[in-house]
């Protein structure tokens, strides 16, 4: 039977989980799937066209917020949470998504409703996308380096321990780098990841609340000529 795209997709996925970003390589997953590597060019030109789908098969499962109800920086906040669960929901997945710019279903709803909120909220088309953009650029920084520290969904793969990394401190560096120093024990002794990520939405979402008018204050504000209407993708 021939190998359909969704199954090379799905294959990819699994063996994502087993040997991370590095280890995914066309001859790999063609092993994987025990079909010859030339097959898989039938589907994908390469290995950035298998990460584009990855990308967009990541955001599958994501479960947005309603349409109605929340104000945008409520909403906004709640997709990000979710969008940075989805992307830990496989090993390496901030790292797949980063660098991609997939032009596929999945992506586009998310980015679709994400705009739909902002404009609504009276933000015009150019501050609707930066503002996309820019949690989206938060979420993905994060997670890539939330996910280097954390055994990876699959249970392979050790990440990083950082309590190991504090032992290096000399006491010469300590004396000389005392802010640092206490700011890596500071980090041993409150290690929330989730706490640090709300933080930093927070603050973001803070500052964008100058560019972005209170919830439908505009709603009807012309587009920005400098952007197309049809929206931006999730980074």
């Amino acid at each position: 039977m021939r190998v359909q795209r969704q199954d090379i997709i799905d294959a990819a996925m699994t063996l994502l989980d087993e040997v991370g970003i590095e280890g995914l390589t066309m001859r790999r997953l063609a092993g994987a799937l025990r079909i010859q590597a030339p097959s898989l060019y039938w589907h994908f030109a390469g290995k950035q066209a298998l990460l584009d789908a990855m990308a967009d098969a990541l955001l599958a499962e994501m479960r947005l917020p309603a349409d109605a109800g929340l104000p945008w920086d409520a909403w906004l906040r709640e997709m990000a949470t979710e969008f940075r669960r989805a992307l830990k929901s496989r090993r390496d997945g901030a790292r797949v998504y980063a660098g991609t710019f997939p032009v596929m279903d999945n992506v586009l709803h998310v980015s679709d409703r994400a705009i739909a909120t902002l404009r609504a909220a009276g933000a015009d088309e150019r501050t609707a996308a930066h503002t996309l953009f820019t949690v989206g650029y938060f979420v993905i920084g994060f997670t890539i380096e939330e996910q280097a520290t954390l055994p990876s969904p699959g249970g392979n793969g050790e990440g990083i321990d950082l309590k190991r990394v504090a032992q290096q401190l000399t006491a010469e560096q300590e004396a000389r780098y005392p802010h640092a120093a206490a700011t890596v024990r500071l980090l041993i002794a409150d290690n929330d990841d989730d706490a640090r990520f709300r933080f930093g939405l927070d603050r973001l979402i803070d500052g964008l609340r100058a560019v972005v008018p209170a919830s439908g204050s505009n709603p009807k504000k012309a587009p920005d000529p400098g952007l197309p209407e049809s929206g931006a993708s999730l980074v």
